[in-house]
Formats: C-alpha cells, sequence, structure tokens
C-alpha cells in the first residue's frame, strides 16, 4: 500500500540544472578550471555539494570547502529569479494533498537553499517533511536520506514512491527498499531505467494521484500502467 511520496529536489521539482551547472561553471573558473561535459553529468548526479568540491578542487580543508560553497551558493542566487517548477507540479501536488498520503522532499541540497526554492515557487505547504543535505552525513546513491524519511514519516520503505531524476537517486532509493520513477528527458531516461527506476516522466503534466498509485504498483521497469505517453519523452 502506498502510504508516502517523496520528490527530489532539483530537476523534479524545479527546473534548476542550468542555473546549478552556470553557478558551478562561475566557480570552476574562479578557480582556473574548465567545466567538462562529464562535471555536468555530476552536477546533475543529486550528490551533496560538499563531495562536488571535492571531487572538483581537490582535497579541501573544512574552512576551504565552507568559502567555496559560499561562492557557489552566491553564484546561484544570481540565477534564483530564473527557476520555474517543472512542469505540473503545482497541479499533482494540489492532487496529492488532498488524499491521506503524505508527501516529503528529500534532497542533498543544502538546507538554506532547499526551503528558499520551496518558498520560492509557492509550494512548501505541500510538505509534511523536508529533509536536506545538512540532515544526513552521507549523500546519494547511499540510502541514508531515504531511510531517514521514512523513519520519520513513520512509514516502512516500502510503502513509498520516490521521483528522482539522477542514477544516484534511483539508486540510494532501490537500496532504501523505495520504488521509484525517474523525471527525465530522452537522453537521461534509459539510465535511470537500468539503475532501478519503475518508470520514466518527461515531467508531470496530467499526472494525477490515480496514476501515481498504479506507478508503485508497477512491479518492473517493463511494465507500464496507463501513462506510457509520457515515459521517456523529451519534455
Amino acid at each position: 500500500m502506498l502510504r508516502t511520496v517523496i520528490f527530489d529536489m532539483d530537476g523534479v521539482l524545479v527546473d534548476s540544472h542550468p542555473s546549478h551547472t552556470a553557478a558551478w561553471r562561475k566557480l570552476l573558473l574562479l578557480h582556473g578550471k574548465q567545466m567538462m561535459q562529464s562535471h555536468v553529468e555530476l552536477v546533475r548526479s543529486g550528490r551533496k555539494k560538499e563531495e562536488l568540491l571535492q571531487w572538483f578542487l581537490g582535497d579541501l580543508t573544512h574552512d576551504q570547502i565552507r568559502a567555496c560553497s559560499q561562492e557557489k551558493d552566491a553564484f546561484f542566487q544570481e540565477q534564483m529569479g530564473e527557476l520555474t517548477a517543472i512542469a505540473g507540479v503545482q497541479e499533482l501536488l494540489l492532487d496529492l494533498s488532498r488524499t491521506a498520503v503524505p508527501m516529503a522532499v528529500a534532497s542533498c541540497g543544502g538546507r538554506a537553499r532547499v526551503y528558499r526554492i520551496l518558498e520560492l515557487l509557492q509550494i512548501s505547504q505541500y510538505f509534511r517533511l523536508v529533509i536536506t543535505g545538512d540532515d544526513v552525513a552521507q549523500g546519494k546513491p547511499d540510502p541514508e536520506i531515504y531511510l531517514k524519511t521514512a523513519e520519520q514519516l513513520g512509514v516502512r520503505p516500502a510503502e513509498s514512491l520516490v521521483f528522482e531524476d539522477s542514477v544516484s537517486g534511483v539508486l540510494a532509493a532501490t537500496a532504501a527498499g523505495m520504488k521509484s520513477v525517474g523525471i527525465a528527458d530522452q537522453y537521461h531516461a534509459q539510465s535511470l531505467l537500468q539503475a532501478g527506476a519503475v518508470d520514466t516522466l518527461s515531467d508531470f503534466t496530467g499526472v494525477s494521484f490515480e496514476q501515481v498509485q498504479q506507478l508503485f504498483s508497477s512491479k518492473s521497469n517493463n511494465q507500464r500502467h496507463g501513462i506510457s505517453s509520457h515515459s521517456a519523452v523529451v519534455g
């Protein structure tokens, strides 16, 4: 039985990847480095910012990580006015809010940024719980963030459905014992299915609570339940 729906934030609730990519590109240039396509994919991976900083800039001290984190946040804030919700999010959240199924956000983003974006999009009221990267020791693909979300909501992981846009996020949900649905364009959809997502959607346009329940009932990513028109389609 479906007892909770959990959303990643970046790329799932908000179309923020272009803004994050721009901010990371500016940060790397500031430190004398170029951003490669492999870096762009890593930014999309759902990992904690501290992990990305170590990956891009090497073995940093705690103070250096904090300083670089503040620089990246400042660059991202320059882009925040351009952020928009993923298509169909508002309508789906409203539909889900009419049910007894609670919703949560599980994002490896920093707490201040996550809450600010939820307020900016005017969707914070829909979520009973918000877990961020500041609340866990390990980022995705470690399942900690999803296990903690289920624990605090008082549900079993197997009673949860996760919406994710990254391979590491799908792997984290699977490792936690949860089913996941990928939010992806045609380029990324297959990798999410291979990672274990039961299906993929380009966005949430036209998706209802009934269809979310059908997704939760999917036994494998080869079985589609009434919303295949959305699967693996460029949004």
